[in-house]
């Protein structure tokens, strides 16, 4: 069966454009052009992944993107003319998936949507343990629920990939390069800034104090490690 993306994107060109593509990669697509529309098709369709106009009439994207995790876990792939940094980075703080700025390939949006999907579903390759357990911090790999402290957090998927591949090394320093290569995939287009942004996204979930951490330690110069 194919995967349901959800286009909410109020320039008609563009969302036919992207529903399109996408519907010749094999994705079953729809289009809302409004808050209204995008609310009534996510309840309704309940898509694997969205691809989120920041700028729309009525609701804004920062308000759909609230209201659409409050419902689902859902990959969301932002979407924007905005090119201010500050912008991106709100998007990534907030747990998007990924963000792509206007103008972009279709070619390029297909490669993310696929990305997105596949760590977002991924089951991994041969058995894997249910649980991982590292100090104070359980990640349940079959339901992709987090623990800190005996207290349930949200995570974003990438966040929860992140979290597990950091853990799952626990104690040895990955390099950004690693850590893109293993959680985003194959992405050289991927601005290694991204990293930095998760982690300390991160760091405000499940650190006491993310200004000084004790689990997800800066290498200066190097990278990232995980300490129990």
């Amino acid at each position: 069966m194919p995967e349901k993306v959800l286009i909410v994107e109020d320039e008609n060109s563009v969302a036919q454009a992207i529903a399109y593509t996408l519907s010749q990669e094999g994705f079953d697509t729809e289009i809302a052009s409004d808050g209204r529309q995008a609310l009534d098709a996510f309840e309704a369709s309940r898509p694997e992944l969205v691809i989120l106009d920041l700028m729309l009439p009525g609701l804004s994207g920062w308000q759909l993107f609230t209201a659409f995790r409050r419902q689902r876990d859902v990959p969301i792939i932002m979407l924007t003319a905005r090119t201010e940094e500050a912008d991106r980075v709100a998007g990534l703080e907030m747990g998007a998936d990924d963000y792509v700025l206007k103008p972009f390939s279709m070619r390029e949006l297909v490669a993310r949507v696929r990305t997105v999907l596949r760590r977002s579903t991924r089951t991994g390759e041969g058995p894997a343990p249910d649980m991982l357990q590292a100090g104070d911090i359980e990640m349940d790999m079959g339901s992709h629920e987090a623990t800190v402290r005996g207290q349930a957090v949200s995570l974003s998927p990438k966040e929860f990939d992140l979290l597990t591949y950091l853990m799952q090394n626990g104690g040895r320093v990955r390099t950004r390069d690693e850590i893109v290569a293993t959680v985003w995939g194959e992405e050289d287009y991927l601005d290694q800034r991204t990293v930095d942004v998760h982690i300390r996204w991160l760091r405000q979930k499940i650190e006491l104090d993310p200004a000084i951490p004790v689990h997800l330690i800066t290498v200066r110069g190097v990278g990232y490690k995980f300490v129990e």
